[in-house]
């Protein structure tokens, strides 16, 4: 069976689809792109989508890619900060009037009339860019950052990321993740790395997404923690549905720490772990967890190292906590300045800002992220904490607010589809973590609030922990 890409309304063969991906290219180098032109493309998963992203590789653009919610202010800004020549949209991306945006169907529209003189796809001229791709930081923990990323080093990093995990033709790719972010984009060129067959599912629509895993035969899944546990919750509520997953050999998950209670739910409902991964945009992707090493995040990629140091940045023995260093070609270039320029990183080592270890037989543990807090004279790691109450089946997100007795007051946000009381996850962590660990405040949520890019939304819960404080300071004083 020839590979194939499938969409909900479509399915083209690979041959198919890189013919009229040349079109497009065709079209889009009639509107004036070529080597090294910024292009904005802002939309939604598609085949369109990726047909019009690697139209712009094979012209050699620098392409910088918008999540398709991004507000239309903050588009406007990166419009004019990175200084696009032309903004490719669809109809759900909110983008100013003043950016004269071309909509896909503009250029789907125009393609099937030219005559196309290229007979494959190359992307060796966009390999050599250094400014080839520019993706932006979550925002989870601060301002969204322009990370500008080589061609060749985005894609050989991805052609470890293959082989490290066995990618083949053979595959049938089913990402639920935005193709605008690192780990949705990797399984999209992965797919075509290997010549493999990709799916392209709604992945807010897990319902949907798990029918066309069945009628596609999905054998790798990637997704969130969250979307993990969205689909398994239909599938409890419709066990017929499991088996739209008899075909898989692998989920793989990121973007997000991973609960061991959700990892051991798959493995007594299809026998498969979750299958946990570590990278960054700006790293790129380091280390996986594979079929036969389903360890905490598994082993570092070829070629590439991490070093766990201390404060004083000396490496620290196996098994010992420490910030965690990679050494890796992989890296980006550095950051996009205000005026479309590039602000360069050290090549050599990319200084993660995250905790970890590594145990003997080097598999990567991440802990979370390299940010304390002090309370009651303790130094506490709020990342830590929450992994301390996820392996005693609470899963939890902890945020931090000032307090001038204690130092810190921590509120537990903690995911619960039953809803129970917040007296009893109290009790809970009572039982799982120290005194001076346990929350002084506990909500209870059936979910917990997601960024664009599947993460649980810290920015978004310390709004709502700041305004239960309020509401509590403001009773208090009525009373």
């Amino acid at each position: 069976m020839p590979a194939k890409i499938l969409a909900e309304t479509s399915v083209v063969t690979l041959a198919e689809f890189e013919q009229d991906t040349l079109r497009i290219a065709q079209v889009l180098r009639e509107r004036g792109v070529g080597l090294g032109a910024r292009v904005l493309l802002k939309a939604g998963n598609s085949i369109s989508y990726v047909s019009v992203l690697f139209a712009l590789m094979h012209l050699g653009a620098s392409v910088v890619l918008v999540d398709q919610q991004e507000k239309q202010e903050a588009t406007a800004s990166i419009i004019r900060r990175a200084g696009t020549k032309l903004v490719l949209v669809d109809d759900d991306a909110p983008v100013p009037d003043e950016a004269d945006p071309v909509h896909l169907y503009e250029l789907l529209a125009a393609a099937p009339d030219l005559e196309v003189t290229d007979r494959r796809l190359d992307f060796g001229a966009w390999s050599d860019l250094d400014d080839a791709l520019i993706m932006w930081s979550s925002g989870s923990t601060g301002e969204p950052k322009g990370i500008v990323k080589n061609g060749g080093r985005m894609l050989r990093n991805l052609e470890r990321n293959a082989r490290h995990m066995g990618h083949c033709s053979d595959d049938v790719l089913l990402p639920l993740l935005p193709f605008s972010h690192q780990y949705g984009l990797s399984m999209v060129l992965i797919a075509w790395i290997v010549q493999g067959s990709l799916v392209i599912a709604p992945y807010k629509r897990p319902d949907r997404a798990l029918r066309m895993a069945g009628h596609s035969g999905a054998t790798v899944l990637d997704a969130t923690p969250a979307t993990y546990r969205s689909m398994l919750g239909i599938i409890r509520q419709k066990p017929v549905l499991g088996g739209a997953l008899d075909s898989v050999r692998m989920f793989c998950s990121g973007a997000a720490p991973l609960d061991q209670s959700l990892v051991d739910s798959y493995v007594e409902r299809f026998g498969l772990p979750l299958l946990d991964s570590y990278g960054s945009t700006e790293a790129g992707n380091v280390a996986f967890a594979t079929s036969d090493n389903a360890v905490a995040c598994g082993q570092v990629m070829d070629g590439l190292r991490v070093r766990v140091v201390d404060d004083e940045d000396r490496e620290v023995p196996a098994g010992e906590v420490g910030e965690l260093l990679i050494e890796t070609p992989d890296v980006m270039v550095g950051y996009l300045t205000p005026d479309g320029g590039i602000d360069p990183v050290d090549q050599s080592v990319f200084r993660t800002g995250d905790l970890g270890h590594v145990d003997a037989a080097g598999n990567l543990f991440v802990l979370g992220r390299k940010f304390a807090v002090h309370r009651n004279g303790y130094t506490l790691y709020p990342e830590i904490v929450e992994r301390k109450a996820a392996a005693g089946g609470c899963s939890t997100r902890v945020v931090p607010l000032p307090d001038e007795r204690r130092g810190s007051s921590l509120v537990f946000f903690v995911e619960d589809e039953q809803q129970r009381e917040s007296a009893h996850w109290r009790e809970v962590l009572a039982g799982l973590l120290p005194p001076y660990e346990q929350p002084n405040r506990v909500i209870v949520v059936e979910q917990f609030p997601l960024n664009r890019n599947g993460k649980p939304d810290k920015r978004r819960m310390t709004e709502l922990a700041e305004a239960a404080a309020a509401g509590s300071a403001e009773r208090e004083d009525a009373a």
